[in-house]
């Protein structure tokens, strides 16, 4: 028979260690019971705030170990914001990129993407070597810079102050890219579905590196001709959005309407084809334009959440009014007016967001999202084929945003103050504002249209701005870069008159 095996007996050292593990358990019983009232997310919070207090406790110092004075700390956090106020800018190319593909034919997208993509990279570097010293160089010149090309001049050069007084070059520079390249975007929405690729880039690079730089030099440098006259745009109503929409009414008008747009008197439709990135686009430009016109300030007050309210109110405005007004116009609610009622609404308070209170931002906003309705439908009506509405979004509602700063200006509103060089609109004693105002949309207009005229004329005659027809019916996708968005979908083109050979995206004898 088999004797059972007994358990090993344990040694003294055995029996030490379970003692001991039971005695530290007894001591951890307490910090269990505790743990129960704290989720495991504060728990988690523990070493994150030993990091902050240690991190914190060194933040104000300086390089050489010396405390931060108050002067300094304000001028990091005022770069630091406005260097975050420029990503966010930036990041608005996200949002015209996914609002026009959207808005176009699925046949065009990556010619869509494409130019919202590669213009931004051209203004960086037209900007950065010839633009931006034109605009903000010759302080002292009513008219142009024409020094610290490159970004070779000192602050004073660009009407900055020695850090930490002014912001670095560097972070300003950056700031103000980003809204040249708004502008160069803006036209892209105009002339989709029928421009040459190469084309729009020359012209892209002409606008950043000359018309823009002028204009925004007589509005925004220290002694610009306009700026010196009393006329007001904070973030550029006018600067951006009415440059930007003229020259892509000018580029419109030359293009012509897309193929079959305006046939037998009447007015073809060409829906979107992906509502759902168009909308994303809007929402990403409603969020952008929180550091278009609060990051105009380039600096961290009070003033930047007055703002932002006062951007926000408008855009809710302007999307509500367009709303109810296309609703009663045509029946139904278009959610295409909706988004650009938003975004004229965004346009039209870029200007006064400064100057004007709460209830006259809903105001202006209000105004212009019924407008955009309007002047959607009267482009149409005069065969001014624009696909997104880019022209009535950024030139009417820019035009109408510059108009309303000498209209609603308050002059003792949070941000001014009852300053003694506050902006007095006519609602309150002041009807010169409103010519001021009037004068400044009209010479700007004025050049930006000539200039246009001549930029897209010479290209015209030299390259020819539009694709082949034949090209325009099966996409430029294929025709200017040779590849789909979506590929193995059916467009349009391929039922009505069949798939041009040579123009598949498909290799033959490909081998895997």
């Amino acid at each position: 028979m088999f004797k059972p095996i007994s358990p090993p007996k344990k040694s003294l050292k055995q029996d030490e260690r379970s003692h001991f593990l039971a005695k530290f358990v007894s001591y951890l019983k307490p910090l269990h019971e505790l743990r129960k009232f704290f989720s495991p997310y504060w728990l988690a919070c523990i070493p994150l705030a030993a990091i902050i207090v240690v991190v914190g406790s060194n933040a104000a110092m300086a390089q050489n170990g010396e405390a931060l004075t108050l002067e300094e700390i304000q001028g990091n956090l005022n770069a630091i914001w406005v260097l975050i106020a420029a990503i966010l800018v930036i990041f608005m190319n996200a949002g015209f990129a996914m609002l026009e593909t959207g808005f176009c034919r699925h046949k065009n997208a990556v010619n869509i993407l494409s130019k919202n993509l590669i213009v931004f990279a051209l203004t960086t570097l037209t900007f950065w070597s010839i633009g931006f010293a034109i605009m903000f160089s010759g302080t002292d010149h009513p008219l142009w810079g024409l020094e610290g090309f490159f970004l070779s001049g000192e602050p004073k050069t660009y009407g900055l102050e020695p850090f930490p007084a002014g912001l670095p070059i560097p972070v300003f520079f950056l700031f103000e890219v980003a809204f040249a390249g708004t502008a160069a975007t803006i036209v892209s929405g105009a002339v989709a579905e029928r421009i040459k690729f190469f084309d729009f880039l020359i012209f892209s690079i002409l606008l950043t590196a000359i018309a823009y730089p002028i204009t925004g030099h007589w509005v925004w440098s220290e002694n610009g001709w306009l700026k010196s006259l009393g006329f007001h745009d904070f973030a550029g109503s006018t600067v951006v959005h009415s440059v930007g929409g003229w020259s892509a009414l000018v580029g419109a008008a030359l293009l012509g309407a897309r193929e079959g747009k305006y046939k037998n008197g009447r007015i073809g439709a060409f829906p979107g084809h992906n509502m759902s990135i168009a909308t994303l686009g809007c929402l990403i430009l409603w969020i952008g334009w929180f550091g278009f016109n609060p990051g105009s300030e380039l600096a961290v007050n009070q003033a930047v959440p007055f703002i932002a309210l006062n951007t926000n109110l408008a855009a809710a405005a302007g999307g509500v009014a367009a709303t109810f007004t296309s609703w009663l116009r045509d029946g139904k609610p278009d959610l295409s007016m909706i988004i650009n009622g938003i975004l004229a609404g965004l346009v039209s308070i870029t200007a006064g967001c400064y100057v004007v209170d709460h209830s006259s931002a809903v105001v202006i906003g209000l105004i212009a999202g019924i407008v955009v309705v309007f002047a959607v439908a009267f482009f149409d009506l005069i065969a001014i084929d624009d696909p997104v509405g880019a022209i009535s979004v950024h030139l009417i509602g820019g035009i109408w945003g510059t108009l309303a700063v000498g209209i609603f200006a308050n002059p003792n509103n949070p941000t001014q103050g009852g300053a003694a060089d506050a902006i007095v609109g006519f609602l309150y004693g002041n009807p010169g504002q409103v010519i001021t105002q009037v004068k400044g949309i009209t010479v700007v207009g004025t050049f930006t249209v000539v200039f246009s005229l001549i930029a897209w004329g010479t290209i015209k005659a030299i390259l020819g701005l539009r694709v082949s027809r034949e090209e325009e019916i099966h996409g430029l996708d294929m025709g200017q870069h040779s590849m789909e968005a979506y590929s193995g979908f059916v467009k349009e083109s391929d039922v009505l008159i069949g798939r041009p050979s040579g123009m598949s995206g498909i290799r033959e004898n490909t081998k895997l």
